[in-house]
């Protein structure tokens, strides 16, 4: 069922008896945290997408992995994964409600899973790159630099994120804690970050490290590259891969537009972490509870 390189699929029925289920929910657990961090699977029903419980069933097996954190400070579990066309200066506007290239990044969770509802026209390639080689190749080219990524770069609140009390964190990009590698890595709150008076700047040696880095990320010979299909899965760790999505361009069919479902997971088997984390997932022990968006009564 699972292949950690993406070159294969498996399936997953609705039909199937729950306790099969919860065995393949076990091996993912399992295999994102010591194999490649990349599970990708398909076939989930037509039963459970066209029927309209696609939501539901994603939520109950997403459970099997994990414990869903908020996505949002509505206290969001399940995101829609489409393009609103908000407009950039709206307050909701976030990549995954655009249909813009991102860059890549990991996200505030353990796990980040998608169930593909519907794929786009064209484009919408999703795009991994495993962080440990990343790091490796960094180490090699640029030891320099890599020492600067180790250590904690100013992150901006996100525009969203309006349960959050805290203005900016600050947490490494690459890390070590107890032996066990991690990575974590959103651009975009650093640059907001630095340009905000409030929070701390980056120093041209920094702006120097987060600049190599991305070069290093568009390097297609460590890219694994698909594109998922109606009733694909894709499930990541966060520590160990970033990943990213092309711009992509929708049919004009509300009903055939892309859309995809996303979950962030807690994993029951996730690592330790620096104390950097915890102020930005709430805890850092291995198997605790983190990540996520505190709910905000104001949004």
């Amino acid at each position: 069922m699972l292949d950690n390189s993406c070159g294969a699929k498996g399936t997953i029925n609705l039909m199937e008896p729950s306790q099969n289920l919860r065995q393949q929910a076990q091996e993912i657990q399992e295999s994102l945290e010591t194999g490649s961090g990349i599970i990708w699977i398909g076939g989930v029903s037509e039963e459970v997408l066209q029927n309209g419980s696609s939501a539901e069933w994603f939520l109950a097996f997403s459970r099997m992995v994990g414990t869903p954190v908020s996505q949002s400070s509505r206290g969001e579990l399940i995101l829609n994964v489409r393009n609103e066309a908000y407009g950039k200066q709206d307050n909701r506007t976030r990549g995954p409600n655009t249909n813009r290239k991102l860059g890549f990044h990991t996200d505030r969770c353990d796990v980040i899973g998608f169930l593909c509802l519907q794929p786009a026209k064209s484009g919408g390639e999703n795009q991994v790159v495993r962080s440990p080689e990343i790091e490796k190749i960094i180490a090699q080219e640029r030891p320099d630099l890599l020492h600067i990524l180790r250590n904690p770069f100013p992150y901006k609140r996100h525009v969203v994120d309006s349960g959050n009390e805290l203005p900016f964190c600050e947490q490494p990009i690459f890390s070590l804690c107890k032996g066990f590698f991690a990575c974590s890595y959103l651009r975009v709150l650093i640059d907001r970050a630095d340009i905000d008076p409030a929070c701390p700047s980056l120093t041209s040696d920094q702006k120097e490290a987060l600049d190599f880095l991305d070069s290093v990320v568009e390097r297609e010979a460590l890219q694994t590259r698909f594109t998922l299909k109606r009733g694909d899965l894709l499930f990541l760790n966060n520590w160990t891969t970033l990943h990213r999505r092309t711009a992509f361009e929708d049919f004009e069919q509300p009903d055939k537009r892309r859309h995809l479902l996303r979950v962030w997971l807690s994993s029951p088997k996730s690592r330790p972490l620096d104390e950097c984390f915890r102020a930005n997932f709430g805890t850092v022990e291995a198997g605790a509870v983190r990540g996520g968006m505190k709910p905000s009564f104001l949004s």
